[in-house]
């Protein structure tokens, strides 16, 4: 095995350290609600953090070990065209404080109240299948990258019978995440994320010094330089032989940014958490900042496995890297797998344990939130609609539990058989636009305009899907047609370029479908609970009164505090300083040319100052979250249930069009459901 006891201590004790958490969050789920969103009771650095932590599996972290090996920190600088478009978002609550408001426990909930129950079921049926074909390749990606990082062994004899390694040890991570999410669901995923999330924060900051030190930025500078024309690791405009992490894959995200906002369904229970819409508003203004040292991290790492592979001062090194990645035989998991077995050969022991242990957080953190979405989605959204009578709050949290084994049970055996022949980013983008690429458009038409139509909405989602399937489709049989490899020797289209092609076709669907569909504008009033339709303490919707214009354009309310002013305009003084800096040098970059010595002085700047702010961020939000935590423990332990807030929509003959219940608590404690 590659790792020293020291290592597998460290990686031991997170894992002790995390189940006693587990244990004793269990007692405070009570309700179904509870189970399904921690009963609405998350404030803005707990949720923050605990959803960037389920965000960032380990499948994240080899993704963006591919595109930063691949196109080193040119990479980062078309993804800096993401930071202004991220700040409008997040400070004008596009999309998520509308849909908080509606009070919903899940996406097809909506669907449901928005248009009608026929479409709830589908769009549940389609955001499950995509949901889970997505997910269903993240066990195995966890396996071999433990396999190979640990140095475990193909097979292992049980009972005499020889088993793939593969198989143990996504049964190993499936179990601990079942073990998590079984007990106190919402409750217990969302603090055992929050302490994941601390703890990698403060990992990554530890490699970073390290792996720093060790290289250091001479040797950095000299191996990114020696790259072919078209090639360049640190010139973003001299990238044309690099076909698919370039200007064209980070403009796509910038419009999947706006487009596809709270569409993906995978931490479906965090959108709906927290206390209050403004405190959702809140939280996703901070994401900044929470994703400062980690994205940095995924940076650094894989430029400096490249600088060791690639730079005569490490030959030993990179040989030893080289011949353990030569004993892989499938090229696609050497492709995975590059930056995590050059950095294991170069870091000692300890750090090489705390690395590890930070991958089982980054592993767990995702497999509990995303088999919690995915089992939930399936009976809130596809089972419940059927049945004509209400289930018991234990039969309720019962089936729910039986449909998030379901979903493990899939996963399991996909990642067993399923090969995965695209860069794990274009795999997520052809599978998740199967819902995605028609999401975007019946999420932000149903929250924004009264025209959009249940016929319209069925238009967007069928053409999404179908653009998706064929293409997954064309993609698969390629290799294997004589002719079509006569044409080009791959599918000239990758995932992020179909996926733009879905999202076009549903949204031109949806809009003149709805146009010629429309008999009545829907009352988005009654939807929101706004107005006549406001619950009782709950206010009308956001209020600006006595607010000046220009402090109502910048997403200002009467609910902002004055720290909250304070986040606001640090992240608009931050955000304005990169997108001025992005905009400044694309011209120089485009006009005049930049040498590779004034890119290099540039993204060491880049480092230190994101290094420094990072660090500073830890601590910010650990104090933050931490009182986070205990308000929300507090508030679980005292807070009255209301047993019928269980996402169910509740009409009759009376009153066809009644919404979501009001959820106001009840006048007893509910029971603790086993």
């Amino acid at each position: 095995m590659h790792l020293s006891h020291l290592d597998w201590g460290i990686i031991i004790g997170f894992i002790l350290t995390l189940t006693c958490v587990a244990l004793w969050m269990r007692r405070f789920t009570r309700s179904v609600s509870d189970f399904l969103v921690a009963d609405r009771c998350a404030g803005r650095y707990l949720l923050t953090l605990s959803e960037g932590m389920a965000a960032f599996g380990v499948t994240a972290v080899i993704a963006n070990f591919e595109k930063f090996y691949q196109a080193g920190f040119a990479a980062y600088w078309w993804g800096m065209m993401l930071a202004p478009i991220s700040m409008v978002i997040a400070m004008s609550g596009w999309v998520a404080y509308r849909y908080r408001e509606t009070r919903v426990l899940t996406m097809a909930q909506f669907f449901e109240q928005r248009y009608n129950r026929r479409f709830r079921v589908f769009a549940g049926i389609l955001t499950w299948v995509s949901g889970v074909l997505n997910y269903g390749v993240f066990p195995g990606i966890v396996a071999n990258f433990f396999i190979h990082f640990c140095g475990l062994p193909e097979t292992l004899a049980i009972a005499g019978v020889e088993i793939r390694t593969l198989l143990v040890v996504m049964a190993c991570f499936l179990g601990m995440a079942l073990a998590l999410v079984f007990g106190g669901g919402m409750v217990t995923v969302m603090v055992t994320d929050f302490i994941q999330a601390q703890f990698v924060n403060i990992v990554f900051l530890i490699l970073m010094i390290s792996v720093f030190v060790k290289i250091g930025w001479t040797d950095t500078v000299t191996a990114l330089s020696d790259t072919g024309p078209g090639k360049s690791l640190l010139d973003p405009f001299d990238q044309e032989g690099i076909s698919d992490f370039n200007f064209w894959f980070f403009a796509i995200f910038a419009f999947k940014a706006v487009y596809n906002c709270l569409g993906w369904q995978s931490t479906q229970g965090y959108n709906a958490a927290a206390r209050s819409p403004h405190e959702f508003k809140m939280a996703r203004v901070l994401a900044e900042w929470r994703n400062g040292v980690t994205y940095l991290m995924l940076m650094i790492l894989p430029i400096a496995a490249y600088v060791i592979l690639h730079h005569a001062g490490y030959v030993d090194i990179a040989a030893a890297s080289r011949a353990s990645l030569d004993a892989i035989s499938d090229p696609q998991v050497v492709t995975q797998l590059t930056v995590p077995v050059t950095l294991l050969n170069f870091l000692p022991a300890g750090i090489v344990g705390l690395l590890a242990a930070a991958m089982v957080a980054s592993a767990i953190s995702t497999d509990d939130t995303y088999l919690h979405s995915w089992g939930v989605i399936f009976v809130q959204d596809v089972v419940l609609p059927f049945r004509k009578k209400p289930l018991s709050p234990r039969a309720h949290m019962n089936l729910l539990r039986g449909s998030i084994v379901f979903v493990a049970i899939f996963a399991f055996t996909w990642s067993a058989i399923f090969p995965l022949r695209d860069y794990i980013f274009m795999y997520f983008l052809l599978t998740g636009t199967i819902y995605l690429g028609g999401s975007g458009a019946v999420i932000i038409g149903g929250l924004y305009w009264k025209r959009g139509t249940t016929a319209g909405a069925y238009t967007a989602m069928i053409a999404g899907a179908t653009v998706a399937i064929v293409g997954i489709t064309i993609q698969a049989i390629w290799p294997n047609v004589p002719f079509l490899l006569s044409l080009a020797p791959k599918f000239p289209l990758n995932g992020a370029w179909l996926a733009m092609i879905a999202y076009g076709t549903s949204i031109v669907g949806y809009i003149v479908v709805s146009l010629f569909t429309c008999r009545e504008p829907a009352n988005l009033d009654r939807l929101l609970h706004r107005g006549a339709y406001a619950l009782p303490g709950a206010g009308s919707g956001p209020r600006v009164i006595g607010l000046s214009r220009w402090r109502q354009l910048l997403g200002f309310t009467n609910e902002f505090t004055r720290g909250d002013r304070a986040i606001y305009y640090f992240k608009m003084g931050w955000t304005g300083m990169w997108t001025a800096i992005f905009v400044v040098g694309t011209i120089a970059g485009l006009v005049f040319g930049l040498s590779k010595t004034v890119w290099a002085n540039f993204w060491l700047f880049v480092i230190i100052l994101s290094a420094t702010a990072g660090s500073v961020t830890v601590v910010w939000f650990l104090w933050g979250g931490i009182k986070d935590l205990r308000l929300l423990v507090i508030t679980l332990r005292d807070k009255n249930r209301d047993a019928g807030d269980d996402g169910e929509i509740h009409s009759s003959p009376a009153n066809p069009d009644a919404s979501v219940r009001t959820n106001e608590p009840a006048e007893t404690v509910t029971p603790a459901v086993p």
